[in-house]
């Protein structure tokens, strides 16, 4: 081809502005046609080889009608499995999107603004470092407190980790020294970053939980003082405010005590939980969060943003760009961005999307107040439900809500409970009316139900509950 027929045909790839309208009107009213169905849609979908008809259409040479693609995304990727936008959501933590987070993330893929570097995209970074600081004031953190939005938890905690390392100063000969505590309920994605960063030789120490799947501080106290007399070097201490398994809060200002006293870095992991500070009521039970050295919080659970919006306060800027920054030739010498610190100082990350736009955007049209009214929302909604529970029979309560996640299960007049309860998730299941998920607490399998979704109100808590009766009616029948 010459490079007239190479022009002609790359255009398609930029439509005029008819096929542009057309295509924007189909991909609006399937959003719209997929918000009208969600009040009927199922929490679950239970199919035999969910996604496989993807492989059926691979991209081709030539295109398909834009009918026909939107039609194999319906069938084949947002039907199946777990429905993140229905208010029956009850597994895991659900991940519910508000329209305006959607509409943000659009906007900020259509724009396609830099924001990784002050330079290049001035207002995307301000917008991030807004949003960033915003977040540090609801959480009670002190003005000059840095941070980033990453893409999930998982990424935010792997730069706190790196920034605790970087404070302490280790060399490679002093990571088989160091000592991290973190309770027996902690997530997994903690070890998994303190691997990625080079620390996978520390010494991590499983502190026991009480009753209530708390961290102990009387426990962790022995384990630092056991270390300390080891010749050890106590590090890092990573808190939860709000487990995934359980739901459980510790004892956040025993952990901020120990951990001043003992010069440890405190790595408290809200990724979950610590969104609820924005209303009364949550910012009581997580009291002592603001003390944290770092946090990870996930806008994508507790805003309601879409999925890939995790982030993390560090306290201490030096730290932060010690373990990050790095200088190029084709870039801009930064004397001009220190007063707008760009998010590559602070991130392993440099293609960055402006993925601020996604809490932005709703921030600026709601306000805070409805997303404080939501989140007091779903605490009371989980005591709503924990008190539902247990007047069913058989109910063996296993973990109260100290947010809004719970764990029970039931107890068969005979035979294997552990069995019965799996026989009842995966006969709600089947149903697929709400999605609840399992888990194993001392050594019991439960079941657990976590009220955060967006559109979970009394009315879904409430068919949550009819579900669980009738599914465990038709175990005992079985």
């Amino acid at each position: 081809m010459d490079l007239q027929q190479l022009e002609s045909l790359s255009r398609r790839l930029d439509p005029a502005p008819e096929a542009r309208a057309e295509l924007m009107r189909a991909v609006m009213a399937y959003a719209e046609a997929f918000h009208e169905g969600l009040a009927e849609a199922p929490a679950f979908k239970l199919l035999e080889r969910p996604g496989a008809g993807l492989a059926e259409a691979p991209p081709g040479e030539e295109g398909r009608p834009v009918g026909a693609v939107l039609e194999l995304l319906r069938e084949q990727v947002d039907q199946p499995g777990a429905h993140g936008a229905s208010g029956r959501h009850f597994a895991f933590i659900p991940p519910s999107t508000q329209i305006a987070g959607a509409l943000g993330d659009f906007l900020a893929a259509l724009t396609n603004k830099y924001a990784g570097y002050h330079f290049a995209g001035p207002g995307a970074v301000r917008m991030e470092n807004l949003v960033l600081a915003w977040m540090a004031r609801e959480f009670g953190f002190p003005a000059g407190t840095h941070g980033n939005l990453a893409a999930g938890g998982s990424l935010a905690h792997l730069v706190g980790i790196c920034a605790a390392r970087e404070a302490a100063g280790f060399k490679a000969a002093d990571t088989g020294r160091v000592c991290v505590y973190l309770s027996d309920q902690a997530h997994h994605c903690v070890q998994k970053a303190l691997r990625v960063a080079g620390l996978g030789e520390a010494k991590v120490r499983q502190i026991p939980t009480d009753a209530r799947f708390r961290l102990r501080p009387d426990r962790l106290e022995a384990a630092i003082q056991a270390d300390l007399a080891a010749g050890l070097r106590p590090w890092l201490l990573a808190p939860t405010a709000g487990t995934t398994n359980s739901g459980a809060v510790d004892p956040l200002p025993d952990c901020a005590e120990l951990a001043q006293r003992h010069g440890l870095w405190l790595h408290t992991d809200g990724a979950y939980g610590a969104f609820f500070a924005l209303c009364a009521e949550g910012r009581a039970r997580l009291a002592g969060m603001e003390a944290a050295d770092s946090l990870v919080a996930d806008p994508h659970k507790g805003l309601f943003a879409p999925m890939g919006t995790g982030a993390v306060l560090v306290r201490h800027l030096e730290p932060l760009r010690r373990a990050h920054a790095y200088a190029a030739d084709y870039l801009p010498a930064p004397p001009e961005d220190l007063d707008e610190l760009s998010p590559t100082e602070v991130t392993l990350e440099f293609s960055k999307h402006a993925r601020a736009l996604r809490l932005w955007l709703p921030l600026q049209l709601h306000g805070i107040a409805p997303f404080r009214a939501a989140l007091e929302e779903k605490l009371r909604l989980a005591e709503l439900a924990w008190d539902g529970l247990q007047r069913l029979p058989d109910l063996e309560p296993v973990a109260a809500p100290q947010l809004s996640v719970m764990a029970f299960r039931f107890l068969p007049p005979a035979g294997d409970a552990d069995a019965f309860n799996q026989q009842i998730l995966e006969s709600l299941q089947r149903e697929g009316r709400v999605f609840l998920s399992g888990t194993r607490l001392r050594g019991a399998f439960c079941l657990r139900l976590a009220v955060l979704a967006l559109r979970t109100h009394r009315a879904e808590v409430e068919e949550a509950l009819t579900c669980l009766a009738r599914a465990h009616e038709g175990a005992l029948g079985a």
